[in-house]
């Protein structure tokens, strides 16, 4: 593996590593209907405010959401929404996994 290759790898894991957490999976997934303001993530999550911004800065950080501020609120948006196809495509893995298990147990 080369030095591009390498670097190329290490943002990609800096990636999944941000989206890694479940909470930070339900606000993705919020967002998919559009851009919401911290106060709705947080009720949507069932999360304090401080917690939930403090995920949000990772998620910034990385280049996933993005926010303009209005007034007094941030208004958090999918920048790449197209990160709901990996989500789509590990529930895909874990719908998999869950026949092939259930095949093991048939098979007992």
């Amino acid at each position: 593996m080369n030095s591009e290759e390498q670097m190329l790898f290490e943002k990609q894991a800096e990636i999944i590593k941000a989206i890694g957490h479940p909470l930070r999976i339900a606000v993705i997934n919020f967002l998919q209907t559009g851009p919401q303001c911290v106060c709705d993530i947080a009720e949507y999550v069932n999360s304090e405010r401080s917690n939930v911004s403090k995920h949000l800065s990772i998620m910034v950080k990385v280049g996933i959401l993005s926010y303009t501020k209005q007034g007094l609120k941030v208004i958090y948006t999918l920048k790449r929404p197209c990160i709901c196809k990996f989500l789509g495509c590990i529930t895909d893995c874990l719908v998999q996994q869950h026949k092939e298990d259930g095949k093991i147990l048939n098979a007992l």
